[in-house]
C-alpha cells in the first residue's frame, strides 16, 4: 500500500496487522481519484473510517487543505497515526479515536464543512445512507463534495439522498465504488 500521487507519492503506508481491517486496495484508491479528479484546490476531507488513513492521506498529498481521521479501533487508529506521521502530515490531520456517528455529531460542532468525505465502513455494518443523510443535516458538507461510499458490490444505494446526488458507480471484484455529489437546493 502507497500514496499513489502528489506530493508522497510513492510513499509506503503501513497495513493494520491482522485480518479485522480491509484496506483500500492502490487499484480502487487510484480509481476514486481518477473519478473524482486527480487534485484538488484545497478544502477539507473527512475519513470518517479511516483504518490505515490511506484515502485521507492520499487526499491530502494531492493538495487538500487539511484532513479529519475518524477511527474506533485502537490497532487501526494507531497505525493511521504512524501513516500520517510518517508522511510528515501532522500540522495538516486531525485523528479522532471514536466511532463514525460520535464523529459526526462533535464535528457538527465546529461548523466546519467538508469538501471530500471518505465512506469506508465495514461492509456487514455499513449505515451509508443514513450517514450521508446526517452529514447534510448537520451542516458537514460543503457546496460541490464529493462523497466517495466504499462498500460491498451487492449492495445498492438510491439516485439521491436528500441533496446528495449519485454520480457514478463502479466495481472492483467484491468492492464497489458510489461517488455522491452535494448539490443543496436554494431556498425561494
Amino acid at each position: 500500500m502507497r500514496v499513489i500521487a502528489g506530493e508522497h507519492r510513492g510513499r509506503k503506508l503501513a497495513a493494520v496487522p491482522g485480518s479485522g481491517t480491509r484496506p483500500t486496495t492502490d487499484k480502487v484508491k487510484e480509481s476514486i481519484f481518477n473519478m473524482i479528479g486527480p487534485y484538488f484546490d484545497g478544502g477539507w476531507a473527512l475519513d470518517l473510517y479511516a483504518g490505515t488513513g490511506s484515502l485521507g492521506i492520499e487526499a491530502l498529498s494531492r493538495g487538500a487543505d487539511k484532513a479529519v481521521f475518524v477511527e474506533r479501533d485502537a490497532k487501526a487508529f494507531s497505525v493511521v497515526k504512524q501513516n500520517v506521521s510518517a508522511c510528515r502530515l501532522d500540522a495538516y490531520a486531525e485523528m479522532y479515536r471514536m466511532d463514525a456517528d460520535r464523529a459526526i455529531r462533535q464535528l457538527a460542532k465546529r461548523e466546519q464543512p467538508f469538501d471530500l468525505v471518505f465512506l469506508d465502513p465495514p461492509y456487514a455494518k455499513q449505515n451509508i445512507v443514513e450517514e450521508i443523510t446526517q452529514l447534510q443535516q448537520f451542516g458537514l458538507l460543503a457546496a460541490g463534495a464529493w462523497i466517495v461510499a466504499e462498500h460491498d458490490s451487492k449492495d445498492s444505494f438510491p439516485a439521491a439522498i436528500g441533496d446528495c446526488v449519485k454520480d457514478r458507480e463502479a466495481t472492483y471484484g467484491e468492492t464497489a465504488v458510489t461517488l455522491y455529489y452535494y448539490e443543496p437546493q436554494q431556498e425561494a
